[in-house]
């Protein structure tokens, strides 16, 4: 089975969902987020800079969790077409019960 190019748009939903979670992540460490989450450091950090646009369900599932965030939140977040003040409900809502 051939995977498919990922598009401009996939690409940039990546870099949004990367952005999201390091924003979410706030002070704590990579390191730590992947622990609660079950999943590697790198494999963080590949999804955080973007290198992994397109992370698996379950995967996104497990920081969220970790991060104590909800799927919605970050659905918001990576949608494209967002305003800066979509941006900055975004912002309010990651960091909102922290």
């Amino acid at each position: 089975m051939v995977r498919t190019a990922l598009t401009a748009m996939d690409l940039e939903r990546g870099r949004r969902l990367g952005a999201a979670l390091r924003e979410a992540r706030g002070e704590r460490s990579m390191a730590q987020v992947a622990a609660a989450a079950g999943l590697s450091t790198e494999t963080v950090r590949k999804i955080e800079t973007g290198r992994i646009p397109t992370p698996a369900f379950f995967t996104v599932a497990a920081l969220a969790g970790a991060l104590g965030i909800s799927l919605d939140v970050l659905a918001r977040a990576c949608a494209t077409g967002d305003s800066s003040a979509d941006s900055d409900r975004h912002h309010a809502l990651l960091h909102a019960g922290k």
